[in-house]
């Protein structure tokens, strides 16, 4: 099916309609070349520590030669990965990926409850965890298929004698390290040295092989793993990298990784798009710490960041942000959730640079939609399909409608995964037959092909850029005996953008908004425990019984 493509004429000078999907056949093979040209370049930092891309070269070989040589693991097998923004998160990764082994991200932050679901679901034979969450793995291990565990503590890699007295710090006075007892484990410096023993033989990686299970949540609240192949990262590697290239200096970036890596977007506007630049990549380990952050900002002037509204919201109301260096900066992309105009507009004042937003999913890995990189002023719109990229707007027939009608965003590129791993029919549902990937978003396109998200389809919450699910959450809630019906919506919150609202019909009168709190807290990462809580004596239901969560939505907003 050939659609009409207005947005091609309004496409910045120099980005081509087309990118070349196979200039590289995998992400190692794009990491090779960018460690030909900038090995002696600085990489990534974190916490006042600098590796090279020779260095990363070195590093990920080693655990690359340590998974398959000493793990004995095969091509396909499945490696978590749970930590926050350090030095080890990109060796490992890279790691992974030169053994020809899938990646599976996971957050930092999880329950033990949703941590089991994820390596059941997953299958992964290996996890890689910080010791601040090693806990967690320890509480689920007997329940999963997982055959090894590596931790590492925040400041192995930072060198001596900061690595030791950060490690120190977070487990003995700032209490960080809740004690865990894994005797099998090993840790990542001593894997590093294991695999320095090894060769690294020769991997066959293909295009088509999955370089990442991104775990995304669902309309049923159980989190699916999205098959991202070499060829979606590399596609979007390459779409993101033409769009942006003209406003960039290969060799000379400094980004800011404020966002974490095992995010579908940061993961691959920053860890994959800008290493393809051959860019120093600034990780900041926890940004909620503003006035840390600030601080680190006022290091070393930086060319680039990527956020989430309440990032750049938290930024322009920290004191001394407005003191930070901005002469070089040119490049600030905002995604993950809805930026807000009067922080683009705050953003501009302050800095000097166009807060440019975009949109994607992760089973779009993730980049879709991107505004012009020169553009003047915040508009209000996701942007415009980037190349090699086809928009449209259906209906519920699916029909593609006319300009300026409100329906389904749908998106077809070499960026849409490969499907949902082992749930052929959730894949078969969210891709048509004429590989239009459905968005769940409701959206209008306008004459010159910019796309402006409506609503949302789905009754998802977005919490400071992540999704959640109200089925999880009400699943979780509807454990507690004294609970008979419960709702969860998302509401307005200046903050987060969202915030999780639970509307509870009690079974037990006795029962506590607080009892409520602590059996959220013990069984959902923090983002998904709700902030607002409402007891009724009823819920407003559909004439079959189906909770109508959009009118308790409507009621808040």
């Amino acid at each position: 099916m050939t659609i009409e493509r207005p947005w091609l004429a309004q496409y910045p000078a120099g980005v081509p309609a087309e990118i070349d999907v196979d200039e590289y056949p995998s992400i190692p093979a794009m990491l090779d070349e960018s460690i030909r040209r900038y090995r002696d370049r600085p990489a990534f930092s974190n916490m006042g520590k600098c590796i090279s891309y020779g260095d990363v070269d070195t590093l990920s070989s080693q655990f690359a030669a340590y998974l398959l040589g000493e793990l004995r693991l095969k091509k396909g097998d499945r490696v978590a990965i749970m930590m926050p923004n350090c030095l080890q998160y990109p060796i490992a990764t890279f790691g992974v990926l030169r053994a020809g082994l899938t990646v599976v991200n996971v957050n930092p932050m999880y329950t033990a409850r949703e941590l089991k679901h994820q390596m059941v679901d997953s299958g992964a034979a290996a996890i890689l965890v910080l010791d601040n969450f090693a806990h967690t793995v320890q509480e689920v291990l007997g329940d999963t298929p997982l055959q090894h565990v590596i931790t590492t503590g925040l400041g192995d890699m930072l060198g001596f004698p900061k690595g030791p007295i950060v490690n120190f710090v977070l487990r003995y006075v700032k209490k960080m390290v809740p004690d865990y007892d894994i005797p099998s484990a090993v840790r990542f410096r001593d894997a590093l040295s294991l695999g320095a023993r090894h060769a690294l033989p020769e991997v066959s990686i293909s295009p088509e092989d999955i370089a990442f299970l991104q775990y995304t949540g669902g309309t049923t609240g159980v989190a699916k793993g999205a098959m991202l192949t070499h060829r979606n990262l590399v596609a979007n590697m390459q779409q993101a990298s033409a769009w942006v290239g003209g406003n960039t200096r290969p060799g000379e970036e400094v980004i800011v990784t404020a966002l974490p890596l095992y995010h579908i977007f940061a993961l691959t506007a920053n860890g994959l798009v800008f290493t393809k630049f051959g860019a120093k990549n600034i990780l900041i380990t926890n940004p909620r710490d503003m006035p840390g952050f600030v601080k680190e900002l006022q290091r070393e002037p930086f060319t680039a960041i990527t956020g989430v509204n309440t990032l750049f919201n938290g930024l322009l109301n920290t004191p001394g942000f407005d003191k930070v260096d901005f002469s070089k900066l040119h490049l600030t992309l905002g995604g993950g959730m809805a930026v807000q105009r009067a922080v683009a507009e705050r953003w501009k004042k302050v800095t000097g640079v166009t807060l440019v937003e975009a949109y994607g999913l992760t089973e779009t890995s993730p980049a879709a939609c991107i505004n012009p990189m020169d553009l003047a002023e915040y508009n209000g719109s996701i942007g415009l399909p980037i190349p090699s990229t086809d928009a449209c707007i259906k209906d519920e027939d699916g029909n593609i409608l006319p300009v300026g009608e409100v329906g389904e965003l749908c998106i077809r590129g070499p960026q849409v995964m490969k499907g949902y791993w082992n749930r052929p029919e959730e894949t078969a549902a969210a891709i048509d037959a004429d590989g239009w990937l459905h968005t769940g978003d409701m959206a209008r396109m306008d004459e010159q092909g910019f796309f402006y998200i409506v609503d949302r389809k789905k009754d998802m919450i977005l919490v400071s850029g992540f999704n959640v699910y109200p089925n999880e959450i009400e699943d979780v809630i509807a454990m507690m005996p004294g609970v008979l019906e419960v709702a969860a919506v998302g509401v307005p919150d200046e903050r987060s953008g969202e915030v999780v609202k639970l509307v509870i019909v009690k079974k037990d009168p006795s029962l506590t908004a607080e009892q409520v709190k602590a059996h959220a807290r013990a069984n959902l990462t923090g983002y998904k425990q709700p902030k607002i809580i409402e007891f009724r004596d009823e819920l407003p239901k559909t004439n079959v019984g189906k909770i109508l969560r959009r009118a308790l939505r409507d009621e808040a907003n």
